[in-house]
């Protein structure tokens, strides 16, 4: 399945000033990437369709989450923005060294402008989806505390 490549980098605003996800930018919604995102909306890796229809969809966990969220320079898996929460979805090419390197950055990145960012291998998702539910829901109920 082809997946549209996400790109690298992430500017952290004009001289340098700290960009933070708020209600006034929209949480740092970037339409530039929206294109890119309906692609891989229409093209989920079967652990990202296994979560999205056992976990995040029509709010199973009581909340709203977007597939393919478009913020900063980056295309989030799903994201709810009421909690400011990012979950993400890796697979194999996750373990490649490059790769590992650039999502430590956006995770870096994503959780300074506020968000808070949880991931989870796609054998964790297709395998024991019981027990990712319930991590998300605890992530949740700290978020929320």
């Amino acid at each position: 399945m082809k997946r549209i490549p996400l790109l690298r980098g992430c500017p952290q605003g004009g001289g340098g000033k700290k960009m933070i996800a708020e209600k006034d930018n929209h949480l740092l919604y970037n339409k530039n990437l929206q294109p890119f995102a309906n692609e891989n909306r229409k093209q989920m890796t079967k652990a990202e369709a296994c979560l999205w229809k056992y976990a995040l969809r029509a709010k199973q966990m009581g909340y709203t989450f977007n597939r393919q969220r478009p913020v900063l320079n980056y295309i989030a898996d799903f994201m709810c923005k009421e909690l400011k929460l990012i979950i993400e979805v890796d697979g194999y090419s996750h373990l490649i060294e490059d790769v590992i390197e650039n999502d430590i950055v956006r995770q870096h990145r994503l959780e300074n402008a506020g968000f808070k960012v949880i991931r989870f291998k796609d054998e964790e998702v297709l395998k024991d989806i019981k027990r990712v539910r319930e991590i998300i829901q605890i992530t949740i109920d700290e978020l929320i505390k």
